[in-house]
């Protein structure tokens, strides 16, 4: 059975941020909300806690999971920024865009694409998932809280606890959340890619 926290949206409580960090250090899968809809995280290194999420969300390895960082220094440690990508991701985070760009060797095999060696990257504006990053270290990595055969991510705390307190550690309540998810770029290529349309603003670049 999940446990349940309510957090306060912008000032989360540091005891329950703490908490959730511990659960996440032990191997849990949290649900916590995001600028966009809710997400499911787990910590970065832990096989078996990534290999639950894609059994959650029923997806592959070819699926881009999402490492969730907390800024701009986090991010080009984990994955090759050049002077035009880094220009695009500082003029746009944090805020509601997920990007495809090539990881670095800091990124367990695992969880990058198994043939074009990429990694998806947000940094997300959400005061309970920037306390939970600061507070662990370092990114999460997670993937939209959308079911198997559901088109629609799930946006109700109390709906996720119902579905999933069988599934996973903790359900963070912080109210609820955009029915929109984030606004996938891949700036692999020399001209930003539209992957998918969500909440972040494309004709930012130029899509």
């Amino acid at each position: 059975m999940s446990q349940f926290f309510q957090i306060h949206p912008d000032n989360p409580q540091l005891r329950l941020i703490k908490q959730s960090v511990q659960i996440i250090q032990s191997g849990g899968i949290v649900a916590v909300p995001t600028d966009c809809c809710y997400a499911l995280v787990c910590q970065l290194d832990n096989k078996d806690a990534v290999e639950r999420v894609r059994r959650i969300r029923g997806v592959d390895d070819k699926h881009h999971l999402t490492m969730m960082c907390r800024d701009l220094s986090d991010i080009s440690l984990y994955a090759k920024v050049d002077n035009r990508q880094f220009r695009l991701l500082k003029s746009t985070t944090p805020g509601a865009y997920t990007f495809i760009l090539e990881a670095t060797k800091e990124v367990p095999r695992r969880l990058s694409h198994p043939a074009r060696k990429t990694i998806g990257l947000r940094v997300p504006q959400h005061s309970i998932v920037q306390s939970l990053l600061e507070e662990l270290g370092q990114p999460l990595i997670g993937t939209t809280l959308i079911l198997p055969g559901e088109s629609e991510a799930l946006t109700d705390p109390e709906e996720v606890r119902d579905r999933l307190e069988k599934q996973i550690e903790l359900v963070i309540d912080g109210g609820a959340c955009s029915l929109d998810p984030t606004t996938v770029i891949d700036l692999t290529d020399d001209e930003p890619q539209l992957i998918r349309q969500g909440r972040g603003d494309a004709g930012l670049f130029g899509l």
